[in-house]
């Protein structure tokens, strides 16, 4: 366990199917009396593509302002990220077995009725996957999507999923960002079901966002979402 001034962090393996065992960390308010009274919603973050190096240390930043915030949020490494068993995959469908087989568990030993699914990057397709096979998922916030043509050979199987989801959804993107263009994230949406929103950030590319200078940012924009639900 480790902690900063005002919140903890704790880690533990989650189970998920194949006999892979998942890294994950809780981040939460050092103080029981701070967390919010809306304290059965837990925020699931999911990284960046992990054959591209992504693993949860990428959204210690996020997860530390939620729970500077008074919410409590989990990342995890999917399989065969960081310490994390198992082996990673290129298109991302064992790994949203991972997303669910966290959530279950946050629903278990968290007491959360409610989730917010954040998926960032290639974590969002991923993310997006799991949102309809949660009950307690209430909502879903992508950073960063990939919708773009290339990305899209690999992730593309995912759209439908989230598309086609009614649960409110909000999509985050830099209008700079390399792997989907404005217009094709818009073209994306008009498909899709249910609450959808956009938050753009301009002049802002893919791994600019990412990066620890919009922790904060990010943040902000997921709280503000969480309002919203």
């Amino acid at each position: 366990m480790s902690s900063s001034s005002n919140i903890v962090v704790e880690s533990c393996d989650v189970d998920s199917e194949e006999g892979v065992k998942l890294h994950t960390r809780i981040f939460k308010p050092r103080d029981e009396e701070q967390v919010r009274h809306d304290g059965d919603l837990v925020i699931v973050l999911v990284h960046p593509f992990s054959l591209l190096g992504g693993c949860q240390a990428l959204l210690r930043g996020i997860a530390s302002g939620l729970a500077c915030k008074g919410f409590k949020a989990v990342t995890f490494d999917t399989r065969g990220a960081g310490k994390s068993t198992g082996r990673a995959t290129l298109t991302g469908f064992a790994e949203v077995k991972d997303v669910i087989a966290v959530c279950r568990w946050v629903s278990q030993n968290l007491g959360a009725h409610r989730i917010l699914l954040v998926g960032s990057s290639a974590g969002a397709p991923i993310a997006g996957s799991a949102v309809e096979q949660v009950e307690q998922v209430v909502g879903y916030v992508s950073l960063g999507y990939p919708f773009g043509l290339m990305a899209s050979v690999l992730f593309g199987r995912h759209h439908k999923a989230i598309l086609s989801s009614p649960k409110p959804k909000l999509f985050v993107m830099g209008t700079q960002d390399g792997f989907t263009s404005v217009s094709q994230l818009k073209k994306k949406l008009k498909s899709a079901a249910g609450r959808t929103e956009t938050h753009l950030l301009e002049g802002v590319s893919h791994f600019q966002m990412e990066g620890p200078e919009y922790d904060s940012q990010m943040t902000d924009v997921i709280c503000n979402f969480i309002s919203s639900l």
